[in-house]
């Protein structure tokens, strides 16, 4: 038997603090955004130490997404329906993938938190589809294959702007963004989202001007950004539980 004034002083005894502290998860992080940075990290394990040159190759060509494919010279097949989504999962590099994966983290699990997994997919769906669609609006006829998860998650980025950002935890430990969405005319008083929106745009004109292309592995879509920015920013309500 437990002696009860040693369990009452011994914040590790049953029931207590250390129990608590032993249960919680390695990576803090909702399931749904653990098995997305699984998925991804597991096509560049693939595409790196599996696939040969010609058969990443082909990969690419059937996965990324590729405005030319649209322009009426190829016949429209299964991918030119999955390659809006399946375009996300793909990355040009290691350092284009790790930079991902940390904001993906950073905006994607509050927001799982507040949605749920099911309409969290969802969002991430919606986002980069409208990611690609606003980069084939600016590239029609364009022949580079657009890669990576960067669409969908500045769609993350534009719902945290109508959450000012605001984050609490509940009572199983979980960070979510707080409070009710914030109409357009109140997001855009907030200084500090005002602030974010400055400095995003302005990272993604830079981007638009060729910085950080060596270190992504090609050229940077921010047309895809700012399509994903806007579809999260306008369209967050639509994905909310009991709204």
């Amino acid at each position: 038997m437990s002696d009860p004034e040693t369990d009452e002083e011994n914040p590790s005894g049953p029931g207590g603090e250390g129990e608590a502290r032993r249960r919680e998860p390695v990576f803090n992080l909702p399931g749904v955004v653990m098995a997305l940075v699984a998925v991804c990290v597991g096509v560049q394990l693939l595409i790196a130490f599996v696939l040969d040159e010609r058969q990443a190759l082909e990969l690419m060509t059937r996965a990324a997404f590729i405005p030319e494919r649209y322009s009426g010279a190829y016949l429209i097949d299964i991918y030119a329906f999955t390659s809006p989504i399946t375009y996300s999962f793909l990355h040009g590099s290691w350092v284009h993938l790790a930079v991902n994966m940390i904001w993906l983290a950073a905006f994607g699990s509050p927001l799982a938190n507040r949605t749920g997994p099911a309409r969290f997919l969802a969002f991430w769906v919606a986002t980069a589809l409208a990611a690609a669609l606003l980069h084939y609006v600016t590239h029609i006829d364009g022949m580079a294959p657009v890669v990576g998860a960067s669409g969908a998650i500045s769609g993350m980025m534009g719902a945290a702007s109508r959450f000012g950002f605001a984050i609490a935890r509940g009572r199983d430990g979980r960070a979510a963004f707080a409070g009710p969405v914030l109409s357009i005319a109140e997001t855009l008083r907030s200084r500090s989202v005002l602030a974010f929106l400055g400095v995003w745009f302005a990272v993604n004109l830079a981007s638009g001007l060729g910085f950080g292309e060596a270190e992504i592995g090609g050229p940077i879509a921010w047309e895809a950004h700012i399509g994903g920015f806007l579809a999260g920013f306008f369209a967050l309500p639509l994905f909310l539980r009991g709204r």
